[in-house]
């Protein structure tokens, strides 16, 4: 880590926080697109560490996450440094949607161009102004749509620093997920960075638990890499290790029931919800095919042939 860290010309030496505004581009309106950015740092050198929320705009759990983490002083580093990046996509923010003006997905956006659209705009800042300063990250995101997302964090369990790091932060649960062409994560592993992603929670919704979960694990998190003192209260429950996944679709379109919640363990053949018509004449049972555990629910009342209903993982 060097001794100071620098974005726009502005320095944050050892022992010193703040924050800046990055302006990225500016809409037709001549509405500036800025993002805000924080940086901590301990007296000591040590590893830095990205904690990245709003890359999509209406999943506000994460940005809620590290709004409490600085607003409540819970970022109290002994040494190394955490550069926070609270709302990355503030147009998908004020705009109650996920992507930008384009209708481009940032998270697919990378390395990004700095003389590309507004999504690879802010991936290529992300990429060649961040990256480059960080040695860990967690990407803090919920359930798309009305997706229900049991709070989880997603690595890749062939790499043995990802495992630790996920059981360092002890979710309920630790999916093995590949990495995704041109995310945010396969561009940090191409610049050999290691970012986790928090999954919790459905997008324009808070849901306390998720958040807490956020907090106290990105708190262990730091603990586990020495940015701050060690945390005494760990779960005694061990996180549940997801190992492989699938959703389950509907077969006819209608209103969805769930009879499950996100978390639940599940068996082989058992009820997992039912379809059925808005004038209540014909009904579906939804079964699970197999044994698992529940990892999202999809609470959008109404869906179509083929829409996803519930995601599935099993831990063996």
């Amino acid at each position: 880590m060097p001794e100071a860290i620098t974005f726009d010309l502005e320095s944050f030496p050892l022992g010193s926080k703040g924050s800046l505004v990055i302006n990225l581009a500016m809409l037709a309106s001549r509405t500036p697109i800025e993002i805000p950015l924080f940086i901590f740092r301990g007296a000591q050198e040590g590893p830095v560490v990205l904690l990245m929320a709003g890359m999509h705009g209406d999943e506000v759990n994460g940005t809620e996450i590290i709004r409490r983490l600085i607003n409540e002083n819970l970022i109290n580093l002994e040494k190394g440094a955490v550069i926070a990046l609270p709302l990355l996509n503030i147009y998908g923010f004020i705009n109650f949607a996920r992507y930008v003006p384009d209708g481009k997905d940032v998270n697919r956006s990378f390395p990004g161009t700095s003389l590309g659209s507004l999504a690879s705009r802010m991936a290529h800042f992300v990429t060649h102004q961040v990256l480059p300063k960080i040695d860990f990250g967690i990407d803090f995101h919920t359930g798309g749509g009305m997706i229900y997302n049991y709070p989880q964090i997603r690595c890749v369990f062939d790499n043995p620093l990802n495992l630790d790091l996920a059981n360092a932060f002890h979710p309920p649960m630790i999916i093995n997920a590949s990495l995704r062409e041109k995310s945010l994560r396969e561009q940090a592993t191409k610049a050999g960075k290691t970012i986790l992603v928090y999954e919790a929670g459905e997008s324009m919704r808070f849901d306390e638990y998720s958040i807490e979960e956020g907090i106290n694990g990105t708190l262990r998190f730091l603990s586990h890499l020495g940015l701050i003192s060690p945390i005494a209260s760990v779960p005694a429950k061990k996180p549940i290790l997801i190992h492989q996944d699938n959703w389950i679709r509907a077969l006819q379109s209608g209103f969805f029931h769930p009879t499950t919640k996100p978390g639940d363990p599940l068996h082989k053949g058992q009820l997992i919800g039912y379809l059925s018509d808005p004038d209540g004449s014909d009904k579906d049972d939804v079964f699970s095919p197999y044994e698992g555990y529940v990892i999202s629910v999809n609470h959008m009342p109404v869906v179509n042939v083929g829409d996803a209903l519930v995601h599935i993982g099993k831990s063996v």
